[in-house]
């Protein structure tokens, strides 16, 4: 499904009986919504209303010119509350979909009930000054994001995951190389201008942090010290993951999430 807005497109999806409480499940910078397919059944089953959005030039959504900021994606996930009347959430982000939901708790903290974040930082992610120019260098030449496919696969999956779900190592590669151009690099200038680690201190709801031992991308002790920030969060580690443990260890990760949300639709 798809919301105008202005010159541009994003399109959703929302699953689940209409009086059902709603979970808004984010993605990370060069994925989609199809990120969460092994969260939507159980969500489903366990009688939630699911609502997945893809990020500007991501799976449908179109793109718009860059960049982009941490501000402008989160107001994204407030007009397609608003266009579907919406009044709150609970909001699980992975990635750049944890960042703007702790953009979105600093600025629209009245849309959620709560937040559960995974594999993401309170700042621009750390790396070496090179990372991102060499990237965008590479989209820019071949006029698409596949050149880092491989090395990204790498970064959010360990050497098991392949050999065991080679299907869905394909499906989630495809999402990477299929990303738009526009929309991965300006979602990377929102995340490099991405920095809320002094702020996080004044939020005020339930927060669950969670991150893959081995993420490289988002370490686990930048997800600690969100945790750290927060006033009452908390803070979970899922053995043997990288950046996407949703895909690689989901039903872990969806007995997490569950447990998580359980008593607070």
């Amino acid at each position: 499904m798809l919301i105008s807005a202005g010159n541009r497109r994003i399109h959703f999806d929302l699953l689940g009986p209409e009086d059902a409480p709603v979970v808004c499940l984010a993605h990370s910078l060069s994925s989609d919504s199809g990120i969460w397919a092994e969260q939507v059944p159980p969500l489903l089953a366990a009688g939630w209303r699911v609502l997945r959005i893809d990020m500007r030039g991501h799976g449908g959504s179109d793109p718009v010119d860059g960049p982009y900021t941490m501000e402008e994606l989160a107001a994204d996930v407030v007009l397609a509350l608003d266009f579907l009347g919406i009044e709150q959430m609970h909001f699980v982000g992975l990635s750049i979909g944890g960042m703007i939901g702790q953009q979105l708790a600093l600025d629209h903290a009245n849309r959620l009930h709560s937040l559960m974040l995974t594999g993401t930082s309170p700042k621009a992610v750390p790396g070496p000054p090179e990372m991102w120019p060499q990237r965008f260098a590479a989209i820019r030449a071949a006029g698409s994001v596949e050149p880092i496919a491989d090395a990204t696969m790498t970064r959010w999956f360990t050497e098991a995951f392949r050999p065991r779900r080679e299907n869905r190592w394909q499906q989630v590669w495809n999402m990477v190389a299929n990303t738009t151009p526009e929309g991965y690099i300006g979602g990377a200038e929102a995340i490099i201008g991405f920095d809320v680690l002094d702020r996080l201190p004044v939020v005020r709801m339930p927060v669950l942090v969670v991150c893959g031992d081995e993420d490289t991308g988002t370490p686990p002790e930048g997800n600690r010290r969100i945790a750290e920030m927060i006033p009452g969060a908390r803070y979970q580690e899922i053995a043997n993951a990288r950046h996407i443990p949703m895909a690689e260890h989901p039903e872990v990760f969806s007995r997490i999430m569950l447990d998580w949300l359980e008593g607070r639709g």
